[in-house]
Protein backbone atom coordinates (compact mmCIF):
# COMPACT_ATOMS: atom_id res chain seq x y z
CA UNK A 1 0.00 0.00 0.00
CA UNK A 2 1.22 3.35 -0.85
CA UNK A 3 2.42 5.77 2.13
CA UNK A 4 2.17 8.75 -0.16
CA UNK A 5 -0.64 11.34 -0.15
CA UNK A 6 -1.65 14.45 -1.66
CA UNK A 7 -0.32 13.14 -5.00
CA UNK A 8 -1.59 13.20 -8.64
CA UNK A 9 -0.19 11.52 -11.99
CA UNK A 10 1.13 14.10 -14.34
CA UNK A 11 0.16 12.55 -17.72
CA UNK A 12 3.78 12.77 -20.15
CA UNK A 13 2.89 15.29 -23.39
CA UNK A 14 4.98 12.10 -25.43
CA UNK A 15 3.17 9.13 -25.60
CA UNK A 16 4.74 6.24 -25.11
CA UNK A 17 3.75 5.22 -29.68
CA UNK A 18 5.45 8.48 -30.12
CA UNK A 19 8.83 7.80 -28.28
CA UNK A 20 8.72 4.53 -30.15
CA UNK A 21 7.68 6.01 -33.49
CA UNK A 22 10.50 8.49 -32.90
CA UNK A 23 13.23 5.36 -32.10
CA UNK A 24 11.96 3.06 -34.51
CA UNK A 25 11.44 0.20 -32.56
CA UNK A 26 9.21 -1.17 -30.20
CA UNK A 27 10.06 -0.78 -25.84
CA UNK A 28 9.99 -3.90 -24.22
CA UNK A 29 11.66 -5.64 -21.28
CA UNK A 30 14.07 -8.36 -21.24
CA UNK A 31 13.76 -9.92 -18.12
CA UNK A 32 16.91 -12.34 -17.16
CA UNK A 33 16.56 -14.76 -14.44
CA UNK A 34 18.76 -17.76 -13.27
CA UNK A 35 20.57 -18.30 -10.30
CA UNK A 36 23.61 -16.38 -9.23
CA UNK A 37 26.79 -17.51 -12.05
CA UNK A 38 24.63 -18.89 -14.44
CA UNK A 39 25.80 -16.37 -16.69
CA UNK A 40 22.62 -13.62 -16.59
CA UNK A 41 24.60 -10.65 -16.82
CA UNK A 42 27.44 -11.88 -19.30
CA UNK A 43 24.11 -13.04 -21.88
CA UNK A 44 21.87 -9.66 -21.36
CA UNK A 45 25.33 -7.45 -22.13
CA UNK A 46 26.29 -9.28 -25.19
CA UNK A 47 22.25 -8.97 -26.26
CA UNK A 48 22.57 -5.46 -25.56
CA UNK A 49 25.75 -5.38 -27.97
CA UNK A 50 24.24 -6.88 -30.57
CA UNK A 51 20.77 -4.67 -30.35
CA UNK A 52 23.05 -1.50 -29.95
CA UNK A 53 24.30 -2.74 -33.29
CA UNK A 54 20.94 -2.90 -35.04
CA UNK A 55 20.36 0.84 -33.28
CA UNK A 56 18.01 -0.11 -30.54
CA UNK A 57 17.87 1.83 -27.94
CA UNK A 58 18.62 -0.22 -25.06
CA UNK A 59 19.88 -0.28 -21.20
CA UNK A 60 21.06 -3.14 -19.22
CA UNK A 61 19.41 -2.86 -15.02
CA UNK A 62 22.36 -5.01 -13.18
CA UNK A 63 21.29 -6.50 -9.74
CA UNK A 64 24.83 -5.89 -8.34
CA UNK A 65 24.80 -2.17 -9.95
CA UNK A 66 21.15 -1.36 -8.11
CA UNK A 67 22.29 -2.08 -5.68
CA UNK A 68 24.86 -0.12 -5.28
CA UNK A 69 22.94 2.98 -5.55
CA UNK A 70 18.69 2.82 -5.76
CA UNK A 71 18.42 -0.17 -3.83
CA UNK A 72 21.42 0.33 -1.50
CA UNK A 73 19.59 0.34 1.71
CA UNK A 74 18.30 -3.40 0.77
CA UNK A 75 19.31 -6.38 1.79
CA UNK A 76 18.58 -10.35 1.24
CA UNK A 77 15.49 -11.35 3.65
CA UNK A 78 12.96 -12.43 1.14
CA UNK A 79 10.71 -9.19 2.02
CA UNK A 80 13.98 -6.88 0.81
CA UNK A 81 14.14 -9.59 -2.37
CA UNK A 82 10.46 -8.49 -3.15
CA UNK A 83 11.06 -4.71 -2.58
CA UNK A 84 14.54 -5.00 -4.56
CA UNK A 85 12.50 -6.33 -7.60
CA UNK A 86 9.67 -4.19 -7.04
CA UNK A 87 11.71 -1.37 -7.43
CA UNK A 88 13.46 -2.51 -10.72
CA UNK A 89 9.90 -3.53 -12.03
CA UNK A 90 8.97 0.22 -11.71
CA UNK A 91 12.18 1.66 -12.85
CA UNK A 92 11.75 -0.77 -16.02
CA UNK A 93 8.41 0.18 -16.53
CA UNK A 94 9.93 3.76 -17.00
CA UNK A 95 12.57 2.94 -19.49
CA UNK A 96 9.71 1.05 -21.25
CA UNK A 97 7.68 4.40 -21.80
CA UNK A 98 10.43 5.73 -22.77
CA UNK A 99 10.73 3.92 -25.49
CA UNK A 100 13.75 1.88 -24.77
CA UNK A 101 14.40 -1.70 -24.34
CA UNK A 102 15.78 -2.95 -20.91
CA UNK A 103 17.35 -5.47 -20.18
CA UNK A 104 17.35 -6.55 -16.42
CA UNK A 105 19.84 -9.73 -14.71
CA UNK A 106 18.39 -9.98 -11.76
CA UNK A 107 18.51 -13.69 -9.86
CA UNK A 108 14.63 -12.71 -8.78
CA UNK A 109 14.35 -16.09 -7.39
CA UNK A 110 10.52 -15.99 -6.55
CA UNK A 111 7.89 -16.51 -8.88
CA UNK A 112 5.25 -14.49 -7.51
CA UNK A 113 7.27 -11.13 -7.57
CA UNK A 114 8.33 -11.71 -11.34
CA UNK A 115 4.41 -11.90 -12.12
CA UNK A 116 4.24 -8.75 -10.61
CA UNK A 117 6.61 -6.80 -12.44
CA UNK A 118 4.93 -8.60 -15.84
CA UNK A 119 1.79 -7.47 -14.31
CA UNK A 120 3.19 -3.25 -14.37
CA UNK A 121 3.14 -3.95 -17.92
CA UNK A 122 1.40 -4.79 -21.31
CA UNK A 123 1.26 -7.83 -22.70
CA UNK A 124 3.85 -7.67 -25.73
CA UNK A 125 6.30 -5.45 -23.15
CA UNK A 126 7.71 -8.08 -20.63
CA UNK A 127 9.76 -11.05 -22.12
CA UNK A 128 10.66 -13.86 -19.13
CA UNK A 129 14.14 -15.33 -20.06
CA UNK A 130 15.30 -17.91 -17.63
CA UNK A 131 19.37 -18.13 -17.71
CA UNK A 132 19.06 -22.36 -16.98
CA UNK A 133 22.13 -23.36 -15.34
CA UNK A 134 22.65 -26.78 -12.94
CA UNK A 135 23.44 -25.25 -9.19
CA UNK A 136 26.77 -27.80 -9.73
CA UNK A 137 27.85 -25.77 -12.56
CA UNK A 138 26.74 -22.27 -11.35
CA UNK A 139 28.98 -23.84 -8.08
CA UNK A 140 31.80 -24.83 -9.63
CA UNK A 141 31.95 -20.82 -11.66
CA UNK A 142 31.68 -19.36 -8.74
CA UNK A 143 32.77 -15.90 -10.11
CA UNK A 144 32.59 -14.04 -7.26
CA UNK A 145 33.06 -16.09 -4.96
CA UNK A 146 29.81 -16.40 -3.03
CA UNK A 147 29.10 -19.59 -3.05
CA UNK A 148 31.66 -20.90 -1.17
CA UNK A 149 31.37 -17.94 0.97
CA UNK A 150 27.61 -19.47 1.67
CA UNK A 151 28.66 -22.94 1.90
CA UNK A 152 30.65 -22.09 4.77
CA UNK A 153 28.22 -20.13 6.32
CA UNK A 154 29.44 -16.50 6.04
CA UNK A 155 26.54 -15.62 3.98
CA UNK A 156 22.93 -16.55 4.81
CA UNK A 157 19.88 -16.51 2.43
CA UNK A 158 21.71 -17.37 -0.68
CA UNK A 159 19.45 -18.35 -3.36
CA UNK A 160 19.83 -21.92 -4.49
CA UNK A 161 21.82 -22.95 -0.80
CA UNK A 162 19.36 -21.90 2.13
CA UNK A 163 16.82 -19.81 0.16
CA UNK A 164 14.80 -20.85 -2.64
CA UNK A 165 14.88 -20.61 -6.59
CA UNK A 166 11.68 -21.15 -8.12
CA UNK A 167 12.29 -21.93 -12.23
CA UNK A 168 10.04 -19.71 -14.23
CA UNK A 169 6.82 -22.53 -15.44
CA UNK A 170 6.55 -20.81 -19.15
CA UNK A 171 9.03 -18.40 -19.60
CA UNK A 172 9.32 -16.57 -23.57
CA UNK A 173 12.69 -17.60 -23.81
CA UNK A 174 15.11 -20.15 -22.23
CA UNK A 175 18.84 -20.21 -22.60
CA UNK A 176 21.06 -23.07 -21.38
CA UNK A 177 24.44 -21.60 -20.75
CA UNK A 178 25.33 -25.51 -19.43
CA UNK A 179 24.92 -26.43 -23.12
CA UNK A 180 25.31 -23.02 -25.51
CA UNK A 181 27.59 -20.29 -25.50
CA UNK A 182 26.91 -17.07 -25.12
CA UNK A 183 26.77 -16.52 -28.76
CA UNK A 184 24.65 -19.17 -29.35
CA UNK A 185 22.34 -17.47 -26.19
CA UNK A 186 22.18 -13.99 -28.01
CA UNK A 187 21.55 -15.79 -31.31
CA UNK A 188 18.36 -17.55 -29.79
CA UNK A 189 16.83 -14.41 -28.33
CA UNK A 190 17.84 -11.76 -31.02
CA UNK A 191 16.16 -14.46 -33.49
CA UNK A 192 12.98 -14.84 -31.24
CA UNK A 193 12.73 -10.84 -31.06
CA UNK A 194 12.68 -10.49 -35.07
CA UNK A 195 10.49 -13.10 -35.37
CA UNK A 196 7.97 -11.54 -33.01
CA UNK A 197 8.10 -8.14 -35.05
CA UNK A 198 9.42 -6.71 -31.60
CA UNK A 199 13.15 -5.54 -33.12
Amino acid sequence: MSKSTNITWHESGITKQERRQQNGHHSFVLWFTGLSGSGKSTVANAVAKALYEKSIRNYVLDGDNIRFGLNKNLGFSAEDRTENIRRIGEVSKLFVDSGQVVLTAFISPFKEDRAQVRDLLEEDEFIEVYVECPLEECEKRDPKGLYKKARNGEIRDFTGIDSPYEAPDQPELTVNTNDHTVERCVEIIVEYLTSRNLI
